[in-house]
């Protein structure tokens, strides 16, 4: 069987998923090792009975829903190749908002940056790659996760940052950060999305939170405050129907110049807001 007919079996296959072409071909070039374009132009190329096998074997874990990225390891944030495994979630294209807001904020002289519940270590790794005047650590209650982490910074040669393992803040002396950023835990334990698709896979101890979802978020916003330099900003990603509320614990804590932010699909995404000491 050739490239492009077993693109067009695949497709078949992975018709339950929204980009079943796209997926289809990133499997191939995963096993194949070749390019989009190179694929394309060899459409005719015949696969060896080994490469068929391991794409059926691939196919056979896409069509009991597994994520592509769990599948091949990798995927990509803010341009960049990102290792992933089940011990983190997968990146969300909407977390680069995150990524933007936080570069908006950055003070123009060097600078400290905290990144709480880091994962795989994608909204660290974003913003010092385009920040040489930012160090930022990362943090992970996970061992795992920082271990990846470290492994995504390593292969993107991107130094000005220092993963370490900590549960939230208790593994930090008291110190000052111009920044905090997270992407924390948000949604609620009765969600039944956790139940459908990707979410099932992921680990749900990085997906959810007591309280409507909302614990996690009220600790680092009550915390915070002792590790936020005066005018630094708190800079959270939250559900998209919890941003009224994510911006009421702001108030009730005493932060100002509260602000939330939409994402890709105009949704309420991101919020954030300044301490004033």
């Amino acid at each position: 069987m050739n490239y492009k007919d077993w693109i067009r079996k695949a497709i078949i296959r992975l018709s339950f998923t929204k980009n079943a072409k796209q997926e289809a071909e990133i499997l191939l070039e995963y096993i194949t090792g070749h390019n989009q374009a190179y694929i394309f132009a060899f459409s005719e190329n015949e696969l060896t009975g080994f490469e068929l096998e391991k794409l059926e074997f691939l196919l056979q874990r896409r069509e009991k829903g597994e994520p592509i990225a769990y599948i091949i390891g990798e995927c990509e944030f803010w341009s960049m190749p990102i290792y992933v495994t089940p011990a983190t979630i997968i990146p969300r294209p909407d977390t680069e908002c995150l990524v933007e807001q936080a570069l908006l904020r950055l003070p123009k002289q060097k600078h400290r940056l905290l990144d709480l519940g880091t994962g795989t270590g994608v909204i660290a790794l974003a913003i010092a790659s385009e920040s040489k005047k930012s160090f930022v650590v990362g943090v992970d209650i996970n061992y795992e996760a920082v271990s990846l982490a470290r492994q995504n910074q390593y292969r993107l040669n991107i130094f000005n940052v220092y993963f370490m393992q900590s549960d939230w803040f208790n593994s930090l002396l008291i110190q000052q950060f111009d920044i905090i950023v997270s992407n924390p835990p948000y949604i609620e334990e009765d969600n039944i999305h956790l139940y459908k698709g990707d979410l099932r896979f992921e680990p749900l101890s990085a997906l959810v939170a007591k309280n409507n979802g909302l614990s996690n978020i009220e600790y680092i916003i009550k915390i915070s405050k002792q590790y936020l330099k005066n005018q630094g900003w708190l800079i959270l990603e939250h559900g998209w129907k919890q941003g009224l509320e994510v911006c009421n614990l702001f108030k009730m804590y005493g932060y100002i110049n509260i602000k939330t932010c939409i994402d890709y699909s105009n949704r309420d995404r991101v919020s954030l807001a300044q301490l004033y000491i």
